[in-house]
């Protein structure tokens, strides 16, 4: 008897690839400190003014518009597929303060810091605890 094994995909993924349809998902790091979180962007080719920051819930969207450029000929018109936006999804969770995030974009190197909720900040320092 055979069994298959494909995944149903659920209403979170169907979400997201709607979200990111059209879209390429850009280079990124995340460093946790106490206090908050640091994303940062790898999105060259982008000026200041064609970056989006939004948070839905307990998510951050990102989207990075590339400068566009008028092609002459066809075979670089071509490259046009190759040359698509960005857009990044991450889900952080509720305990961060979005309404007091930060941004910072040089040689399309994007930083944002993401500070948490004074009561997020308080239980993770409960947490740790020295057992024996």
């Amino acid at each position: 008897m055979k069994t298959n094994n494909t995944k149903i995909p659920t209403r979170k993924t169907r979400d997201a690839e709607l979200a990111t349809a059209g879209f390429r998902k850009p280079a990124y790091e995340c460093q946790m400190h106490r206090d908050g979180m640091e994303v940062t962007v790898y999105i060259p080719g982008v000026d200041a003014n064609s970056v989006t920051i939004e948070a839905r819930g307990a998510d951050l969207i990102v989207t990075a518009l590339k400068e566009r450029f008028v092609r002459v000929n066809f075979t670089a018109l071509n490259l046009e597929s190759a040359q698509n936006d960005y857009r990044l999804c991450l889900r952080l969770g509720r305990g961060y303060a979005f309404e007091s995030m930060h941004a910072d974009i040089r040689n399309g190197v994007l930083t944002i810091n993401v500070p948490r909720h004074e009561s997020a900040v308080s239980l993770a320092g409960n947490r740790l605890c020295h057992v024996a």
